[in-house]
């Protein structure tokens, strides 16, 4: 038995793929809305902002927290033009993200060109900052008046990214 497919009953196949492929993923499969994530990377800041080859760089990421609690045990990955950087990889940061306020975090510094990652032929570095998990905390003191920090529950809607693209100095 062969399977014969007209040019035009291909084509609505192929098309049939294609629009399942490209409906939003905002979307429940129920039809409704997804929220958007409780937290966010709202901008992703890298010093000095053009810098050459073999330059250490500063990366800090501004985050947003649109819930009512404070979130934190942030784990983060990062990459340079498609290259993950190592050091992410089993990292947590006890970093308290406050609802409501400008929070600003240092994460490590990074080398611009490596042994491993050599200058970009087009001179853009894209450095791209993913949030990919995090814990919403309980963060008191007890009657010792010690700070206790205790984890409640894993955020929901992550992982979330941004990524600013350099321009470098040649």
């Amino acid at each position: 038995m062969r399977l014969r497919l007209s040019i035009s009953r291909l084509t609505g196949l192929i098309a049939a793929v294609l629009t399942l492929a490209l409906v939003p993923s905002s979307f429940a499969q129920d039809g409704e809305a997804v929220p958007a994530p409780t937290l966010s990377i709202e901008q992703v800041i890298v010093e000095p902002s053009n810098p050459g080859a073999d330059t250490l760089c500063r990366l800090r990421v501004k985050l947003g927290n649109q819930g009512t609690q404070t979130a934190s045990q942030l784990a983060f990955k990062v990459a340079l033009n498609g290259q993950d950087l190592g050091v992410y990889g089993n990292q947590l940061f006890m970093f308290p993200v406050e609802p409501g306020v400008d929070n600003e975090l240092k994460l490590y510094n990074f080398w611009t060109t490596e042994t491993s990652r050599s200058m970009p032929k087009d001179g853009k570095l894209k450095v791209e900052v993913t949030l990919t998990e995090a814990r919403w905390m309980k963060i008191a003191d007890d009657e010792e008046g010690v700070e206790v920090w205790s984890p409640l529950e894993d955020v929901e809607g992550l992982p979330v990214s941004k990524s600013v693209t350099l321009e470098m100095k040649k």
